[in-house]
This record gives C-alpha cells, structure tokens and sequence, in this order.
C-alpha cells in the first residue's frame, strides 16, 4: 500500500523559495513614495493645463453670447425701428418692451444669454461709445481692461 500524503507537509526547500518569494512579491516603501510623487507631479501639470482650458473656454463662451445678443439686437430694431433703450435694456430681446406693437420676438432663445459665464449680466450702452449699441462683459475680474480670462468681451 501506498503512503499517503499529508498536504500541510512539503519540502523544506519548497516552503523557503516560497516565502522568498512572498517577500519579494510586494513594494517597497521607498518604491511607494516614488509613484505617488509621479502620480502627484502628472495631476499638477494636468491640472493646470485643463484650468488654462476651461479660462479661454468661459472668455470664447462670453464671445458668442456677445455676438448672438448683438444678432437680436439688429433683429429687433429690423422690427421696431430702433434698438431698446437701457431702460428697456437686454430682456427686450426675450420680453416685449410696453407699448411696442411692432416687436416680433422673441429675438434670443434662453434668458441664460443675458448673464455671462461668470454669472453676471452683461453691459449694455444706448448710445454706445463704440457704435449705435455696446454690449460688453468685463471679465472675469469683473474690472475694466484686464488679459486673459479678465479681459473685456466687447461686441465692437
């Protein structure tokens, strides 16, 4: 008859290229800090890049709503005859002004044009000192003049 073996029973070589084994299976510490102040370097060059982007992001943004604003401008005084005063101001664009049979609007989509990316309603002159209207966001600054994200969004 045969032996049987007992599974809990190996050879005293098998059991010591084991444990060397396990022992060299995981990280080091020192092998640890290194990958996480890669790991932190990368998210900090990342970072900063993707703030840079979402900055000239919200100033093209404010742009466009500068343009479409003056695009239903020129609609409604194409309707009216003349551009809203800053009495009636930009909301002429989405309501109609009192006592104005001729508007035929409204001339913008969303009310949410008339704030810019920075949550603030955009400027508008009636006369313009660049033109018959202007239209302008000061930036993120929310101060005149300004480079960057805190330069002035103007529709001259």
């Amino acid at each position: 008859m045969m032996a049987e073996r007992c599974p809990s029973r190996t050879l005293p070589g098998k059991t010591k290229q084991r444990r060397e084994r396990f022992r060299e299976a995981g990280f080091t510490l020192l092998e640890l800090l290194v990958v996480i102040t890669i790991l932190g370097l990368l998210t900090a060059a990342v970072g900063t890049v993707a703030l840079n982007y979402l900055d000239r992001a919200r100033s093209d943004t404010a742009q466009l709503q500068v343009d479409q604003l003056q695009v239903g401008l020129d609609l409604f005084r194409l309707d009216v005859g003349r551009f809203p005063t800053e009495e009636e101001g930009l909301v002429s664009l989405i309501e109609r002004p009192g006592g104005n049979d001729k508007w035929n609007g409204p001339y913008i989509r969303k009310r949410d044009l008339l704030e810019d990316p920075w949550g603030r309603p955009f400027v508008y002159a009636n006369p313009g000192r660049h033109g018959n209207v202007d239209v302008f966001s000061l930036g993120a600054d929310n101060a005149e003049g300004g480079e960057d994200e805190n330069q002035d969004i103007t529709s001259w």
